[in-house]
């Protein structure tokens, strides 16, 4: 006799193959041998004939839209990797509404009365009842302290943590998913197993507001007094595993930065270029989500961060592997960079890539510090990273012969959505000496770099090529 948990996942898969059939992926069922988990007694017509490529993303979307919280989540961070996803997917997966009808006031109160164990009144002095935004997971709320405090409330739906742990705890299932999303979207993906724990544990992540928490104090440390890049402080006594309170930030919406001036653009797009890059090279943290809607924008020049859900910290190992890969494709260290690749995971110590194929998949990669500078990002930068990761249809595309470690797997998301960012903000940057001053090879080349360089000198920082006392 099945156990309860077992009848729960298999109630789960049945659930998720009807769904799939109403939404036109029925094919994919008996494709792969699964429609014994259809309650039907007959093969419905809608098995019979598969999605046109130009229908399959939408319907791919609208799927997910139905599932429920976890898959909006996993769509949410398939339209990130466009290593396993292709461009025309990605582009209907970004369109996944993360706005939802909030839930009601009287149940914000509950879940802050029972988190905190104090009545919203004893905790804050004003509170907004309307929600500044409303996820798939959770909403925000502004407030302010009793000490005067102004902060961003962020707190989780109710159940909504119980939904997503007990999908997520069905690993077979979440497999299965990849599969099927590898195979509706006619992509390859070459490691099921590696992908659905990396996906596994970022959703993890984003449900655990107290490891949240713990990512961005960490954070706040590490820029604690720096010029022009913000980090909020977590209001400990007013969060929670539900509820997560942070000093608000104030600043422009990404719709509203984007019609500011050219040099107000460029200055923001440094700001989180010396962000993304100087968090690895100073403190062994990798920030791998640069969506825009997680910046506040400054009309000074300055950036808040706002959202930490998405943070890996480095092994010194793994930092000095990627940062010695960097440097070794700018400086054109052809041999180094492919024992550096062996030596970090990237290629098996047999692997038939040659140096200048291991070079020219970097160079394309981390084209904009190996091209004239100063470089002016475009539409075609995000395009070509996408062909970096994920076109893999010639034979001998370099990435059909690579690996990727664990600690590697936010790269695509991090190069394509930065280069995405930067490009619709028609920034132009002189990446190459942000790139060599970070590292600690060459004084700052611009105003902001030496502001940076002296807020690292005064809080004793290292650099990029330094060696670090961390694990």
């Amino acid at each position: 006799m099945a156990q309860p948990a077992q009848q729960r996942n298999l109630g789960r898969m049945s659930e998720i193959a009807q769904v799939a059939v109403r939404h036109g992926f029925g094919y994919f069922l008996e494709t792969h041998r699964l429609t014994h988990l259809l309650p039907w007694p007959r093969r419905p017509a809608a098995l019979d004939a598969e999605l046109s490529p130009t229908a399959r993303g939408q319907h791919l979307r609208e799927m997910l839209d139905e599932l429920g919280p976890t898959f909006v989540k996993f769509g949410q961070l398939l339209s990130t990797r466009p290593d396993i996803v292709p461009p025309d997917i990605i582009t209907e997966l970004r369109a996944l509404q993360d706005d939802v009808k909030p839930f009601p006031f009287s149940e914000v109160q509950r879940v802050i009365a029972e988190e905190l164990e104090l009545p919203l009144e004893k905790l804050f002095l004003e509170f907004e009842e309307q929600p500044m935004a409303a996820a798939s997971i959770g909403q925000v709320h502004r407030a302010v302290m009793h000490d005067g405090r102004e902060v961003a409330v962020k707190i989780q739906y109710p159940g909504a943590a119980e939904a997503i742990r007990a999908d997520l705890a069905n690993h077979e299932m979440v497999t299965k998913f990849l599969g099927f999303v590898s195979s509706a979207s006619g992509a390859t993906m070459p490691d099921l197993r590696t992908a659905t724990r990396e996906i596994v544990a970022r959703i993890a992540e984003e449900i655990d507001y107290r490891h949240e928490a713990a990512n961005i104090t960490a954070f706040s440390e590490l820029y604690r007094g720096h010029p022009f890049i913000l980090i909020p402080d977590v209001v400990a006594e007013a969060s929670g595993d539900r509820v997560l309170t942070m000093t608000y930030l104030d600043g422009l919406d990404w719709a509203a930065a984007q019609g500011a001036d050219q040099d107000l653009k460029n200055t923001w797009a440094e700001v989180i270029s010396r962000f993304l890059w100087g968090s690895i090279r100073h403190a062994n943290l990798f920030h791998a989500d640069p969506h825009p809607g997680n910046y506040r924008f400054g009309p000074d020049g300055r950036v808040g961060f706002v959202d930490f859900g998405c943070v890996k910290v480095l092994s010194e190992r793994q930092r000095r592997g990627l940062v010695g890969m960097a440097r070794a494709t700018v400086d054109g260290r052809k041999h180094e960079l492919r024992d550096l690749m062996v030596e970090s995971g990237f290629l098996a110590s047999d692997s038939a890539m040659t140096v200048d194929q291991a070079y020219e998949w970097w160079a394309g990669t981390l084209h904009e510090m190996v091209a004239p500078q100063p470089f002016a990002y475009t539409r075609d930068d995000p395009i070509r990273a996408i062909r970096g990761f994920i076109d893999l249809r010639a034979a001998d595309h370099p990435a059909r012969q690579m690996l990727l470690p664990e600690e590697s797997a936010f790269f695509p998301r991090l190069y394509v959505g930065m280069y995405t960012l930067f490009a619709t903000l028609q920034a132009t940057l002189p990446a190459r000496s942000i790139y060599d001053d970070l590292d600690g090879i060459a004084g700052p080349g611009t105003p902001l770099g030496e502001q940076h360089h002296a807020w690292v000198r005064r809080r004793g920082l290292p650099c990029g090529l330094d060696t670090h006392d961390h694990p």
